[in-house]
Order: structure tokens, then sequence, then C-alpha cells
């Protein structure tokens, strides 16, 4: 398998209490200390570039809660052999942070937006605070960050009914909305029934707006399935995780905020980088495991 596609998680703080994630309101769970620093995470990113990965996402977390991440932007964006950077954001310093992103290499982002309106928002996030994501998707788009990508989680019985309202966002912007199976966690304290298969989510989008057409995009490297309502500049995407399987087509590792190199987000099994950088390993130590991680999704 050729994996090429490096998800690193720069911090385990997040400013939101998602339902579906992070209920309790947990600010971080982590000591400050096991975190990754940035020459850390630049070490990591440079050996797994050696090993063939081309495409970095940063996530969190909330990865704009931390200090200084448009020069980890910039910093990892002059690592040879890394082709694109992206980042995943719920939105909401986005606004202010948008164009110091993109001028550090950013080059593209997603947006964690699980609601049309402030209220079913405030039930999903507990905060309300939809206006400024909204701002932060406009400004996103303003200053080049392209494609712009928008994922919600759809609960039955919590944000179904928004389905339709997200889609229509694609008739009027040139975003790809996604629409992803909830699939309960352990921080979760919703039941699997609130899970919705993405056929019945299609099923409200073309009652609404006709059938959808097939559509394959650029930079389309993930998971995600393509459609498109007819006429519109923007896309939809279904990621269909507990539906169907697309293990076999994962081309990803995932980097922990803890320094924990993972061949699956739902593995068991890791590999310790951080010890073995705080222990003086030499690069070519840290590439062998990058490597066994690599081998293990073959």
């Amino acid at each position: 398998m050729n994996v090429d596609t490096l998800r690193v998680s720069v911090t385990d703080r997040c400013n939101l209490r998602c339902i579906y994630c992070n209920p309790l309101g947990t600010h971080g769970r982590e000591d400050a200390a096991g975190i990754l620093s940035f020459d850390e995470i630049c070490r990591v990113v440079r050996l797994c570039a050696e090993c063939g990965v081309r495409r970095v996402r940063l996530t969190g977390g909330e990865p704009l809660m931390c200090e200084g991440i448009a020069d980890l932007v910039r910093r990892l964006a002059a690592v040879p052999g890394i082709e694109d950077l992206a980042l995943t954001t719920n939105g909401v310093f986005l606004e202010t942070m948008a164009g110091g992103l993109k001028e550090a290499g950013l080059r593209r982002v997603n947006i964690s937006l699980d609601a049309a309106d402030e209220s079913c928002y405030r039930q999903m996030t507990g905060f309300d605070l939809f206006p400024r994501v909204i701002a932060g998707l406009h400004r996103a788009l303003a200053v080049g960050l392209a494609p712009v990508r928008i994922n919600c989680v759809v609960m039955r019985d919590v944000n179904l009914v928004q389905v339709p309202v997200l889609a229509e966002m694609t008739l009027r912007l040139p975003v790809a909305v996604r629409f992803i199976e909830y699939c309960p966690t352990t921080r979760s304290t919703r039941a699997a029934s609130c899970s919705v298969p993405n056929r019945e989510v299609r099923e409200r989008i073309e009652a609404r707006f006709g059938m959808l057409s097939s559509v394959v995009l650029p930079d389309a490297g993930g998971p995600a399935v393509y459609f498109r309502i007819e006429g519109a500049p923007g896309a939809i995407g279904f990621i269909s995780g507990r539906s169907s399987a697309f293990c076999h087509r994962c081309h990803r590792l995932r980097l922990t905020s803890d320094g924990r190199i993972k061949p699956c987000l739902h593995a068991a099994q890791s590999y310790d980088t951080r010890s073995l950088l705080r222990a003086g390993a030499d690069d070519g130590t840290l590439r062998d495991v990058i490597a066994r991680a690599i081998c293990e999704k073959g």
C-alpha cells in the first residue's frame, strides 16, 4: 500500500463540547510536557517524508488553539517532499487566522460544521459561535484556502433535519459539504441508535434537489465519495465508515499529540516516538519505527 498521508494532532485541547466527541468539555487531558514540541513534530514529519509521505493534515483537538500554529505551518511547508499541507478546524478562530495560515503555506482547510442554524449549532457544540464559524468559512474562501470542505457528523433526532440546508450551501458556494456517519466512541455519551446511514442522508438530499450526479474531485484521496446537485458549483460527499468498509483504501498514518504513530485511528497498536525522541534516538531508529507502522497497514 502507498501510504502517503500523515494526520498530525498538534494539541488535545478543544474549545467546543461537541456531543459526539467532547461532551464533558475536557480542554486537554495531556500535561503540556507530554505534547510534542514543534521541533519534534517537524522531525517526525521529515522522516515520514523520507518514507514516502507527501501530504500532511494538521488536526487536534482544535489546532487553531495551538499557539504559533502559523509558524508550524511555515516550517512543515518547507519540509522536502511534502507537497500538500491542510488543516481541519472547527472554524471558530479561522476568520482572523486564515490569511496568516495561507501566507505561511497552508493549502486547504476542512471545517467542522454540524448545523445550518444557531440553535442546532448550540445543541451540537454547547456554544453560540455559529456566526463566527460562518465568517471563518467565507474568509477561508476569500484568501484562497481551496478547496474548502465542510464536515458534518449526522445524528438522528439531533441534526438530521439540517441535512438539506447544509447540502444547499453547495448551490451557493464552491465548497464540498461532507456527511459523516456517526460512530460512537468511548468519549461520547450518545447511543449507537443516533447513527444514520448515509443511504438515508442521500435520500433526503435527493428528495429535495433531485438525483445527484457522481463526480471526481481533485485532491480527493480520502474516504469520501462525491456527488453534485445539478448546476451546483460545490459538491456533496459521503463518508460512510459505519455502513461500509474502506480500510483497504486507507493510505494514512496518524501522529497523536503525545507522539504515538498509529496505523489507524482505532488501532490498538501504536508506536511511541516521543520516548525515542527524548531519549536521543537517531534518525535511523525513528525511520525504522515509521516504516514498521507503514508495513502494518499493508
